[in-house]
């Protein structure tokens, strides 16, 4: 099973997509419950949301279903969000809260671990691999982490979620400048809109947005409404999507405009 793939760009920006695949070994799929076959928190279309938005960008994407083990979490399994509900590092849950493996069949530590190394690992060291090749190139990074999650979880969250919830855990993984660029778009778009709210920017943002080393992250977290439809078979929907990607271009094209125009400095400042 390929664990991951990367379409190599020349420029300045990285997109992070941990949470599209639906790949499922097959020794790991005869243990999910009724339930977890569903796959139901996929980041739907996620690859197809982005498609062609903005040449030039290199694209490390993730073939391995979260459930498996989720690339966005701390590998050590410590909690992005102390106190508030959420999935672990290997989910045991689904987003409403109800169990994904058959009775008995939960992974134990041990295979926690093994997972890490053959799923985590790999696609966390091939995107380290290209920021650094594309630091090295441009004197800057910008990680663009791709998500989408259904608009109403109350397991997770109160009420409906925004279109666009952007994360830069309260602003230490970017300069102010990248965080505006993103923030201030989704606002002019006339959706709804929110900056470091219920989604702060999971462990990919956190762990490699790094101003002071000229790398900075952004957590775009989308509202699975604003695209296709949020119940099964999951369908995409042409002119939903035909409406939001163009706001999705604005925020690429103007953060390769900030990187390329020294406009970001490696103290993070604009």
């Amino acid at each position: 099973m390929q664990v991951f793939d990367v379409i190599r760009g020349d420029g300045p920006i990285v997109l992070g997509q941990p949470h599209g695949g639906t790949e499922v070994p097959e020794a790991i799929a005869g243990r999910l419950n009724p339930n977890g076959t569903q796959l139901a928190d996929t980041d739907w279309h996620i690859v197809q949301l982005y498609e062609g938005l903005l040449p030039g960008a290199t694209v490390v994407r993730s073939h391995v279903h979260r459930y498996v083990i989720d690339a966005n979490r701390d590998p050590t399994g410590v909690s992005l969000y102390p106190g508030q509900n959420t999935t672990t590092l290997v989910p045991l849950t689904d987003f409403d809260g109800q169990p994904i493996w058959h009775a008995g069949q939960e992974p134990s530590a041990d295979e926690v671990e093994a997972r890490r190394l053959a799923y985590h690992a790999p696609y966390h060291d091939a995107l380290a691999a290209e920021l650094d090749r594309v630091r090295a190139k441009h004197g800057v990074a910008i990680l663009f982490d791709c998500h989408s999650i259904r608009s109403n979880i109350p397991f997770l969250f109160e009420g409906e979620l925004p279109i666009f919830n952007t994360g830069t855990n309260l602003g230490t993984t970017c300069a102010p400048a990248v965080e505006a660029a993103v923030d201030d778009i989704a606002r002019a778009s006339g959706r709804p809109a929110v900056l470091n709210g219920r989604f702060k920017g999971g462990w990919t943002t956190r762990h490699y947005g790094q101003p002071a080393q000229s790398i900075h992250a952004i957590q775009m977290e989308i509202a699975q409404r604003g695209y296709m439809q949020e119940a099964a078979p999951w369908a995409w929907d042409p002119s939903r999507a035909a409406d939001l990607r163009p706001q999705l271009q604005k925020m690429l094209d103007h953060l390769t405009t900030l990187a390329l125009s020294g406009a970001i400095t490696s103290e993070g400042s604009a």
